[in-house]
């Protein structure tokens, strides 16, 4: 992998046939020390945001040691390039083979379930183990967020006790509840509104839950989606969890995804075709930009050209894959400069999160290189980008030209007595 000063430098110097991911560590190193200062418990990155070895090996530098994996190749990419990681298997529904090999060859001693079928399914597949991490993940509303995750997991409150209290029979470790109020969550409410609802299980159950995990649903900043500032969400949780029914010893847990990895890379594209207001890349929906196509989110972007400036005059574009698919395309609206052309390399960025890790083969279409670079982010959460960046006048009403920076607030880890679980 290159090591380049900017992405303007690649473009006059090595101009790229393919997408090229620009990544940056710093920006992670960044966020994984806000995380583990801020929230006052234990940080398990979503290894699905994105799993580039160089974004685990980033992680482990900036300390982190915890890693929510949902299948068996992500448990094995981990244990791989960090052998001593600790592994929890957050995926609700897991074949029984993926099960027996997490545990019986990977050690994985933690699995999240949603019904008393996994229950059963997860006890027979470890033989019967009774040295499990059962985690019962409870349905939340998904109010708030900008892509609810309500329909597919979770049990219902009405069925939750029971489910708890089998859990809790079931193991002689950590039993615990979690819940994911939904990606990019922009409203800090959710999480408390969550954690009372499985305070109420709890109580109703008869039980005592271990463990706390909040999940993932914490937010970047793009376009359109200025969230409130990180250190709400802390306080936030911070009071929900100081109600909650637990006791003393009650880990909290996060599988922060997003929030640790989006302001790291960008990706650049090149134009290959200009049709009025529409331009044709060499990636799309199939390759680094399923969430521009699918959530239609309109990223931020900045043109790159090789031998002349462009105009100051913006407009809005909308952007094709290069695949032969109708569905490849992204609405935007992706502000450029009006004289963008074939030949012109258009960057967009804030994509370290579900980027690289959502490109396929199809078409024949999808590899993407991969540069390092030094330089900030478009946006930043943590006070690493520009003061100004290319949000322009259609986002007037939220917050344009704006970079959220946060106050750090003071402490470190909750002051509860907190018990490790193993892997």
């Amino acid at each position: 992998m290159d090591h380049i000063t900017s992405a303007l430098d690649l473009v006059r110097k090595q101009p790229p046939e393919r997408p090229v991911a620009l990544v940056r560590r710093r920006p992670v190193t960044t966020a994984a020390h806000w995380f583990q200062q801020n929230f006052k418990g234990d940080v398990f990155y979503a290894v699905k945001a994105n799993p580039s070895p160089w974004v685990l090996e980033t992680l482990w530098a900036a300390g982190v040691r915890s890693f929510d994996v949902a299948s068996l190749n992500e448990v094995e990419l981990v244990r791989s390039t960090l052998p001593t990681a600790r592994l929890a298997f957050m995926h609700p529904v897991k074949s029984r083979v993926s099960i027996a090999q997490a545990y019986f060859d990977f050690g994985v001693r933690t699995f999240s379930l949603d019904t008393h079928e996994e229950l059963r399914k997860i006890l027979d597949a470890t033989g019967g183990a009774r040295d499990l991490n059962l985690i019962v993940r409870l349905a939340t509303s998904g109010e708030g967020s900008n892509l609810p995750l309500t329909n597919k997991f979770g049990v219902q409150a009405h069925d939750a006790p029971s489910l708890l209290m089998a859990a809790r029979q079931a193991t002689q470790d950590l039993m615990g509840v979690s819940f994911h109020v939904g990606s990019q969550c922009m409203r800090p409410t959710a999480y408390a509104a969550a954690m009372a609802a499985a305070s109420r299980a709890l109580v109703r159950a008869g039980v005592f839950a271990d463990v706390v995990d909040v999940g993932g649903g914490f937010p970047s900043v793009y376009p359109g989606m200025v969230p409130p500032a990180l250190s709400e969400y802390m306080d936030v949780i911070n009071r929900a969890f100081d109600e909650m029914k637990v006791h003393e010893e009650t880990q909290l847990w996060a599988e922060p995804g997003r929030a640790l990895v989006a302001e790291s890379t960008s990706v650049l594209t090149k134009v290959e075709l200009r049709k009025g207001d529409a331009l044709y890349l060499n990636d799309g929906s199939y390759g680094n930009l399923f969430d521009a196509t699918h959530a239609k989110w309109p990223f931020p972007v900045r043109l790159h050209r090789q031998d002349e400036a462009e105009t100051d005059t913006l407009k809005p574009f909308r952007f094709y894959g290069p695949t032969c698919d109708s569905i490849d395309s992204m609405p935007g609206p992706f502000w450029l400069p009006d004289d963008v052309n074939e030949g012109d390399y258009v960057e967009i960025g804030m994509l370290g999160a579900y980027g690289v890790t959502m490109g396929t083969r199809f078409n024949g279409y999808g590899e993407t290189d991969t540069v390092f670079l030094d330089d900030a982010p478009m946006a930043s959460l943590f006070g690493l980008g520009p003061r100004s960046v290319n949000y322009p006048r259609p986002f007037d009403a939220v917050e344009e030209n704006k970079v959220v920076r946060l106050n750090r607030p003071k402490g470190g880890k909750r002051g509860k007595k907190r018990v490790k679980a193993k892997a």
